[in-house]
């Protein structure tokens, strides 16, 4: 096996999937090429929960299915061999008589892990594993959370002024409207990642004073689920109660309590921080983290801060 061109075309298999963001949960995101004599001849990838997987839909999408006899299929995670919504990829892989496949990354569900590729190797399809692996693991990095961790993958979302601060000092029916950081750009971003995540969760003193609607306005896509933080509860039994619901991912949008509690607790796994160059000198102080932003993006006249949390396991 070529690893440059394995690695090349399983690269573009995340490319694929990645177009299924906010509509396969609880599924995984999954693409898939078939590639003859060094061409494309065809692709896909699972584009919404219930519907074909990305093998059944890059298979389907060969114009001459005679030369799969002769093809490699790449696929960024391993290819099921169970019923579900769906016949096993596995069992159509064979049939069609494809004679190799190239996947990125092993299923990781601990009692279906490996068995579509035992399936594969015992009907004589030469089968290579760990291609891009951790890019393939990055991608579905909601879909492992939620199996190993047994709760939501935790992102944490909040805007703040130059100085450090979330907001005003406000109260119930004082008139005074919530600070306004975002811009045009940056409320559309809030609005795609909306469109991505499963759910979202403010503070029950965020709900009352702004009444947000948490939808996706500004943006193409699904209004995640939207939850009130009770506060009669700890966080693990509300996650808890997220995962039984099979919400693969949540926002956290505040208020300031709310997002201090997750922080406390170490239970994130990503923080998006937009800082405005609006100056405050006092109000709702915003969070601290104690580390290093992986990105950082310049979006008009503010930043868009990404850390991901190195001290979650």
């Amino acid at each position: 096996m070529n690893k440059v061109s394995a690695e090349k075309y399983i690269h573009r298999c995340l490319q694929l999937a990645a177009y299924g963001k906010g509509f396969t949960a609880p599924n995984p995101l999954v693409g898939a090429v078939i590639v003859h004599q060094g061409k494309i001849i065809g692709e896909g990838f699972h584009r919404k929960y219930g519907e074909a997987h990305a093998e059944v839909n890059a298979i389907a999408s060969v114009k001459d299915e005679k030369l799969l006899k002769e093809s490699t299929l790449y696929v960024n995670l391993e290819p099921c061999s169970h019923y579900g919504k769906t016949p096993p990829c596995a069992e159509l892989i064979i049939q069609k008589q494809i004679p190799r496949v190239v996947v990125g990354q092993i299923d990781p569900y601990p009692e279906v892990s490996g068995r579509g590729i035992n399936m594969l190797r015992k009907a004589g399809v030469e089968v290579v594993c760990g291609v891009l692996e951790e890019e393939c693991k990055s991608l579905n990095k909601r879909f492992l959370t939620y199996i190993f961790q047994q709760r939501p993958y935790i992102i944490l979302k909040w805007a703040q002024s130059a100085d450090g601060f979330m907001d005003r000092q406000r109260e119930a029916n004082d008139g005074q409207a919530p600070v306004r950081f975002s811009n045009a750009f940056t409320q559309a971003l809030v609005h795609k990642l909306r469109a991505e995540e499963a759910a979202i969760m403010v503070g029950k003193r965020t709900a009352l004073l702004d009444k947000p609607s948490l939808n996706v306005r500004f943006w193409k896509g699904n209004d995640p689920v939207k939850i009130i933080a009770d506060s009669s509860l700890t966080l693990k039994q509300q996650l808890r109660a997220l995962y039984e619901q099979k919400i693969q991912s949540l926002i956290v949008e505040g208020g300031a309590k709310l997002l201090h509690s997750f922080l406390e607790e170490n239970l994130w796994d990503e923080a998006l921080v937009e800082i405005s160059p609006l100056i405050l000198e006092k109000g709702v102080v915003a969070p601290a983290l104690n580390c290093v932003p992986g990105n950082v993006q310049k979006c008009e006249n503010s930043l868009i801060f990404d850390y991901n949390n190195a001290f979650n396991p």
